[in-house]
């Protein structure tokens, strides 16, 4: 597919010698068509600017742009893909902003301008972190409107899990306390170059405008830290350092003692989290 006058990925990678390098999590999709796909997910983007965090060779960078996008700063850590990023640049003036460097280090507001979303190919080994921090600001609502993002499947399960699976556990609660979160889009792992031993999958995340249940996220967020962290056991015995009283409070949160958390659902944890609160 030809989404604009530059070469085809493939012909971009030969000739910049992109070779993936696994220590910085690089599985380059090269199809325009999926690439075009994914930046059709993200939304109608002719008035918002996109963050973009490891962009590689730029093939989602492309679709983003071909489809409209106003602007997008996009974090790269690979400085061999500086020339190809720049050849994009050219084709789209004044369009495209990149920055070399670690996404975890970088502030993109300084970069960005209201509204935002994120769009991204996520590098694998930075992928949940990055999530986590994105959904976790000191003030919510967010500075983005929604996410975007390329997981492994197994991630995108987790995020979007319900109680009672094995994949349900403090991401599932910590995206869907804040919002709508779904897989759009899943991939085969020959997409990709290298091709990666696991399936990934695009989900898209939503931000509510308050969370969907009212709690103290530093307190929701130790609350499930230390229930997922000894899953197999009843709450009673996982989360009994939290409180000398902790079956009252699950009493109260309409949580039976011996449930075990993956039992429990959004609603609940966050009324646990205002009981503990409270005292």
């Amino acid at each position: 597919m030809t989404i604009d006058s530059l070469p085809t990925l493939k012909q971009v990678i030969d000739s910049h010698g992109l070779a993936a390098r696994k220590s910085l999590g690089q599985n380059f999709l090269l199809d325009l068509n999926l690439t075009a796909k994914i930046a059709r997910l993200s939304g109608r983007n002719e008035d918002h600017d996109i963050l973009e965090i490891g962009p590689g060779p730029g093939g989602l960078t492309r679709g983003l742009l071909a489809e409209g996008a106003r602007h997008i700063l996009a974090i790269e850590k690979d400085d061999r893909c500086l020339p190809a990023l720049a050849d994009i640049q050219a084709a789209y003036p004044d369009r495209l902003t990149v920055l070399c460097g670690d996404a975890l280090d970088i502030n993109p507001l300084d970069h960005l301008t209201p509204p935002i979303r994120v769009a991204a190919n996520l590098p694998y080994n930075i992928g949940t972190e990055l999530l986590v921090r994105w959904l976790t600001p000191q003030d919510w609502p967010p500075y983005w409107d929604s996410l975007t993002l390329m997981f492994q499947r197994e991630v995108a399960q987790r995020i979007t899990a319900a109680p009672g699976s094995k994949a349900y556990g403090r991401l599932a609660i910590l995206c869907q306390w804040r919002t709508d979160a779904q897989i759009v889009m899943n991939l085969p792992p020959e997409a990709f170059s290298p091709p990666p031993k696991v399936s990934s999958a695009v989900v898209h995340l939503t931000a509510l405008a308050e969370p969907r249940f009212p709690a103290d996220a530093n307190m929701l967020q130790h609350i499930t830290a230390t229930a997922f962290n000894q899953r197999r056991k009843m709450l009673r015995s996982s989360l009994k350092g939290l409180s000398p009283d902790i079956e009252d409070h699950l009493i109260a949160a309409n949580i039976k003692p011996t449930d075990r958390a993956e039992q429990i659902d959004v609603e609940r944890f966050c009324a646990l989290a205002r009981s503990l609160k409270a005292t």
